[in-house]
């Protein structure tokens, strides 16, 4: 036997990207570390038993039954990409290069955070079997049964996902109280002015919206509001929200924000730990476009951050690619396809496009920068221009295809023009 053969095994030193979450977030930062040439290995670890999926479906194909899952179709194996599924992710430790897990610890080279957003619970409703999330595929097959039973449902909160839920359980034929502490729908995402003409699409799809409303208390068949109303309730869903998934990251050096939670990531969603890099919906970054740190909960944004992450790890330090996107969402609710993109301030201008009352319309946010010069004398009308900021396009896709393209070019808007629904929003350029 030869002296090589009787030597112990050399530890193994492949290159090793650790990513913690197998949602949009982390999926994508794995396939696109392939794509960019990453030759090393690739271990990416889900908490849920289920193959990685995609979560917009949950709230409608999945919830009504038209879809049995999904998942992506993505071949992990032939991609050399490690899955390790039922396997949460318990501690960062960055002394030792070891993201602990529930199965032990996993060397990593380079981690990459993307555990995502948990929802936010109602006192006392953990202990209720009548009340729901819609948050991961588990959440939607026990909400599959309710809805096909055509239940008194109450939602609590009319934000996006609150208003995604109540249009499948009406479509379902289920009666549905959706109940908002705020005075008006979306209240976390639009101003009141905007929100109002979206108060009536409850009432015209058969839904009962009761907005100034706080939820005082929860019991078995009922939910009992501040002001002394009782609302019966066959099953009620909350959707009040969501925070970073980050508890997991205490001690582990790993900059958090005081204010939500967020992993405090910089312009190329690296950490304040060397090589950890955070991405999705649990991490914020500054915007240099927008001049304020950014937190996005949207899919968008859980698909184009990881190529970003996946650049600068396979371009090591040389690469420097910035993360700095026109956010973007959008949602399906009674019969309307919303679109927004962008984000603004109370102090931006709103400029409306098209009757809001109608079936087709949007809203533009300008940014106030005066008398723009330039503008005013290239145009020769002497015309006040604003950049465009955001976005918001009900059933109008033109205007938030094209607007999305000037936000990102920082383009200047005539006001004028830009009011003009039947100017494209590209006509109105300064």
């Amino acid at each position: 036997m030869s002296e090589q053969s009787k030597s112990p095994q050399a530890p193994d030193r492949t290159p090793r990207v650790v990513i913690a979450g197998a949602g949009m977030a982390g999926v994508q930062t794995a396939v696109a570390l392939r794509e960019q040439g990453w030759r090393g290995a690739i271990t990416l670890l889900g908490d849920e038993p289920h193959q990685p999926y995609d979560r917009p479906p949950l709230s409608k194909a999945v919830l009504l039954g038209k879809a049995e899952g999904s998942a992506f179709d993505i071949d992990f194996a032939a991609l050399g990409i490690g899955l390790r599924l039922g396997c949460p992710v318990t501690a960062l430790r960055p002394a030792e290069r070891v993201v602990e897990t529930a199965e032990g610890p996993i060397r990593y080279d380079y981690a990459v955070i993307a555990t995502g957003a948990e929802p936010i619970r109602l006192p006392g409703g953990d202990e209720l079997p009548d009340v729901h999330l819609l948050r991961t595929l588990d959440d939607a097959e026990r909400l599959r049964p309710v809805l096909a039973a055509q239940h008194r449902i109450v939602v609590v909160g009319a934000g996006w996902i609150g208003a995604e839920f109540a249009t499948a359980a009406r479509e379902a034929g289920c009666e549905v109280t959706v109940v908002e502490a705020a005075d008006h729908p979306l209240a976390g995402a639009l101003p009141a002015e905007v929100a109002a003409y979206m108060t009536d699409w409850y009432t015209d799809a058969g839904a009962d919206l009761r907005t100034g409303a706080r939820v005082a208390s929860l019991a078995p068949g009922a939910v009992a509001l501040a002001d002394g109303t009782t609302l019966p309730a066959d099953a009620v869903v909350v959707g009040v929200g969501a925070r970073p998934a980050t508890g997991w990251l205490a001690g582990s050096g790993v900059a958090l924000s005081p204010e939500d939670g967020s992993v405090l990531a910089d312009e190329r969603l690296r950490t304040s730990v060397p090589d950890v890099y955070a991405v999705g919906d649990c991490a914020s970054f500054p915007s240099a476009r927008y001049g304020t740190r950014l937190l996005v909960h949207h899919w968008d944004n859980a698909l184009q951050g990881p190529r970003t992450v996946a650049e600068n790890i396979a371009g090591g330090e040389a690469a420097g690619v910035v993360y700095d996107p026109v956010p973007y969402f959008w949602s399906e609710q009674f019969g309307r396809f919303v679109q927004y993109a962008g984000h603004h301030v109370d102090a931006d201008e709103l400029v409306w496009r098209g009757d809001p009352a109608g079936a087709a319309w949007s809203v533009i946010w300008l940014r106030g920068e005066g008398q723009d010069r330039a503008g005013a004398a290239e145009g020769g009308a002497g015309r006040p221009a604003g950049r465009l900021v955001a976005l918001l396009a009900v059933g109008r896709p033109r205007d938030l295809a094209q607007g999305r393209r000037l936000i990102e070019k920082g383009a200047l808007l005539d006001r004028e023009r830009a009011a003009d629904a039947a100017v494209p929003l590209k006509s109105a350029v300064r």
